[in-house]
This record gives structure tokens, C-alpha cells and sequence, in this order.
């Protein structure tokens, strides 16, 4: 099966957007092939300090969900407050693998969905980030979205690879 970027246009997707899109499906699929059958052992891991699977992969949710909310030009909800406290305490809770993947699942469709919603004319709308209103653009924020997804999945897939090949040495 060829990566999304390799499958032709996401349909619905602006054609501006597509590089995002392809992007966060490939973050998906890297994602659930990366963490398929990791032990809760493996999943919290952290060989040598490096910050463990579950994390990023809760991380991966809970950033591209804030990074949607401010390119809609929104602040965060007390909600979406409090997703962050608990992602700052994920690998103290540990949540299982099935509803980290399930939750990342339903963060990339809601940014598709997004995505299809992004009017070509709104992509260099400014926009505020955080509690500093830091300036960004529309476009800036779902480029950002896309390449932080990026670079957590690489970590996901890395460090799932450390810590099975770990396992299958000790």
C-alpha cells in the first residue's frame, strides 16, 4: 500500500492542505503499526530517560488538538485545560494502549475534517498561540500541526523499536 502522500488527493482536502493531510494520515498509520502489540511494560518504558511511547502518542493528540483550536482563531477550553494537565501527568496514570491509539485516531479525523472545512482565502488569517498570543497564521498552525505530528511519530516509532529490541536481548 502506498503512503498517503503516494494515494492521490484526501478528498474533501483543499488542494493548499493536502501536504498537511497526507501527513497527519501518515503520523496515523506510523503510529498504529509503530505501537501494535507493545506490552504496558514497553509502552511506558524509558530506556536511558528517553520519554516514553505512551507520552508521545498522548502528546500527539492533545498538541494537534490545541494547534486546531488556535487556527480556528479559539482559545483553549477549561476542557481542553485540563486534557493538558492530565497529559503532563500520562505516565504516572497510564492510560491503556487502545485508548491512546483510539484517541490519536479521533484527533487526525476531527483535523481532516477541519482541514476539508479551511477555506483557501483564510490561510494567511492571523492567529494568536497560547497564553502569550504569540502571532501565527492559519496556514502556520496547520503546517505546525502537521510537522509536530511528524516529529513525535518519529519518536514513537524509535523508541518503540529500542525498547522491543531491549526486551528481546534481556
Amino acid at each position: 500500500m502506498p503512503e498517503p502522500w503516494l494515494s492521490g488527493p484526501v478528498p474533501g482536502i483543499p488542494d493548499l492542505l493536502q501536504p498537511a493531510a497526507h501527513a497527519l494520515l501518515m503520523a496515523r498509520e506510523d503510529v498504529a503499526a509503530a505501537v501494535a502489540d507493545l506490552t504496558p511494560g514497553q509502552l511506558w518504558s524509558r530506556p536511558g530517560g528517553v520519554t516514553a511511547v505512551g507520552f508521545h502518542v498522548a502528546h500527539l493528540s492533545g498538541s494537534t488538538d490545541r494547534l486546531l483550536t488556535y487556527a480556528r482563531g479559539a482559545s483553549l477550553s477549561p476542557g481542553q485545560m485540563e486534557a493538558l494537565a492530565e497529559e503532563r501527568r500520562v505516565v504516572d496514570d497510564r492510560p491503556p494502549l487502545a485508548d491512546l491509539v483510539e484517541r490519536w485516531h479521533v484527533t487526525v479525523s476531527a483535523a481532516l475534517e477541519q482541514l476539508g472545512r479551511t477555506s483557501p482565502d483564510d490561510l494567511l488569517q492571523p492567529r494568536a498561540v497560547g497564553r502569550a498570543q504569540l502571532p501565527s497564521t492559519v496556514l502556520g498552525l496547520l503546517f505546525h500541526a502537521a510537522e509536530h505530528a511528524s516529529r513525535h511519530t518519529g519518536q514513537v516509532v524509535t523508541t518503540a523499536k529500542l525498547v522491543r529490541a531491549l526486551d528481546a536481548e534481556g
